[in-house]
């Protein structure tokens, strides 16, 4: 299950339990919306209370954040876990946006507001 927040440029999903194909299909919804109508999208994963994924979710997110790779300005993750900081570093390699792990949301939202600071004034 997930929460979803869009804020103008910057999408907010948390995930809760089991991430589903279908939750990650809910937040690709909600980011092609707000990219269509705002532009490149930042976006901020806590996945501090994931507890899986499926495996068609990893493929769907290959996937997607192949096909969007210059939609995606900026990326947080929230996280404690080895994998998924792993998994963060090896998507680097599929999408132009900066990708960074953190352990508290206060530096993650920091660091997604400083890269909307610096959009919006090139």
């Amino acid at each position: 299950m997930i929460q979803l927040q869009v804020e103008g440029t910057r999408i907010t999903v948390q995930v809760l339990g089991t991430f589903t194909l279908a939750d990650y299909k809910e937040f690709e919804e909600a980011f092609i919306f707000s990219r269509k109508f705002q532009g490149p999208v930042n976006v901020l994963m806590d996945l501090r209370d994931m507890l899986s994924f499926s495996v068609d979710v990893a493929w769907e997110e290959l996937r997607f954040t192949r096909q969007h790779a210059a939609d995606i300005r900026r990326i947080a993750i929230l996280t404690g876990s080895e994998w998924v900081t792993w998994s963060a570093w090896l998507n680097r390699l599929f999408v132009d946006a900066e990708i960074r792990v953190f352990d508290d949301s206060a530096t993650a939202e920091a660091w997604l507001a400083e890269g909307q600071n610096s959009a919006a004034s090139a």
